[in-house]
């Protein structure tokens, strides 16, 4: 019988002789899986003139397969026949095909972008080992590329706010006042000596304000830090208005009323006297002067001599130079000290034949009168 044109296809593996069966192979490589190939059928003509009696399948971490010949020899066949094959032999069977690997469908894909399979690295590159990768796409690249640059801007900022606030690197070793006539330097200074070595940034102005609430003469303060190591004050005093008589004493008081402190004698400050025995303070009568008094520009208030009141609608101011001022109530009184300003800088030159002004009349800030 004819042997089948179908052979079950067993590639030699070119190298040096098979010291077993004395016939050209190659060592084996050591397999990671072993399993036996399927037996080919009995009489099955072999290219190279021998049926192999058993063969070894080796199988790598890569997709690729060899398929590899017994190293032992078949004893029952001789080295003379090694050529032909026997006479009685079957007609050659088809075995069982070699199972392939099935390629992936389409919508698998996706499920395999992020799949990378590389070779052992102990074997030198020969080119068996797939490499399976998609690009990362543009979106998500710089997505992450925007966190990480988050994260870093995160990490520095929480830095920069633990040296300013927990080390002595930018603490308080110097203070700097501004603002400051009625009290001296030397005293703010002293009032703020617990804030000093401490962190600049926890210094803030409403610490400042509190302690320098002891003195009355200061209205309001405002702080700001100048690192690395400089405390800046700037204190916003109350303004004097008026000496207050009472006695012996003299008593400096602003346009609230409050009482700022004592003066030495009346030229001390450029503001008008107040009888106290005859306006007691806190009472309607003294706030509505000293309520005038502090809406007077400083050069205005500078001429004036005294304020007096017999009610807190008939306030009246004395110049030094002797000329008074009717002021009325307490109302208007920004526009009221603009008038009388205009005024007095209007007297000082009058027209020829005029006779020199004595009383300028406010009390109706729209239509004035002097005479």
């Amino acid at each position: 019988m004819a042997p089948s044109g179908r052979i079950p296809r067993v590639p030699r593996v070119p190298g040096g002789d098979d010291t077993a069966g004395g016939r050209p192979g190659r060592e084996p490589q050591q397999p990671s899986r072993e399993r036996p190939a399927p037996p080919a059928s009995p009489g099955a003509a072999h290219d190279a003139g021998r049926p192999p009696s058993s063969a070894r399948v080796t199988v790598r971490s890569g997709p690729k397969v060899t398929l590899l010949g017994s190293a032992e020899p078949d004893p029952s066949v001789g080295d003379s026949d090694a050529g032909a094959p026997p006479a009685d032999a079957a007609p050659a069977h088809d075995g069982p095909a070699p199972r392939k690997r099935p390629r992936p469908a389409l919508s698998e894909l996706s499920a395999l972008a992020g799949l990378r399979r590389t070779q052992d690295p102990a074997r030198p590159p020969d080119g068996s080992a797939d490499v399976l990768a998609f690009p990362e796409s543009p979106r998500r690249r710089r997505r992450r590329r925007l966190l990480l640059a988050a994260a870093i801007a995160a990490a520095l900022v929480a830095g920069l706010f633990a040296v300013l606030l927990f080390t002595p690197l930018v603490a308080v070793r110097s203070i700097t006042v501004q603002g400051t006539h009625l009290l001296t330097v030397q005293q703010v200074e002293g009032a703020l000596a617990p804030v000093r070595g401490r962190p600049l940034a926890t210094v803030g102005t409403d610490e400042v304000g509190r302690l320098l609430g002891q003195f009355v003469q200061v209205k309001s303060v405002r702080a700001r830090a100048v690192p690395p190591e400089t405390l800046v004050v700037e204190v916003v005093e109350r303004v004097p208005v008026a000496l207050v008589k009472q006695g012996q004493k003299l008593l400096v008081v602003d346009g609230d009323g409050v009482v700022l402190g004592e003066a030495r004698d009346t030229s001390q400050y450029a503001v008008p006297v107040i009888d106290g025995s005859a306006m007691p303070m806190g009472q309607a009568v003294f706030k509505a002067v000293t309520a005038v008094l502090a809406a007077l520009p400083s050069d205005v208030l500078a001429q004036l001599a005294t304020a007096s009141a017999q009610s807190p609608d008939s306030v009246q101011l004395k110049l030094a130079d002797g000329r008074s001022v009717v002021w009325g109530n307490a109302d208007d009184r920004e526009l009221k000290a603009k008038v009388l300003a205009a005024l007095m800088k209007a007297s000082t030159t009058p027209q020829k034949g005029q006779s020199p002004v004595q009383v300028f009349d406010v009390s109706t800030p729209r239509h004035p009168v002097t005479r």
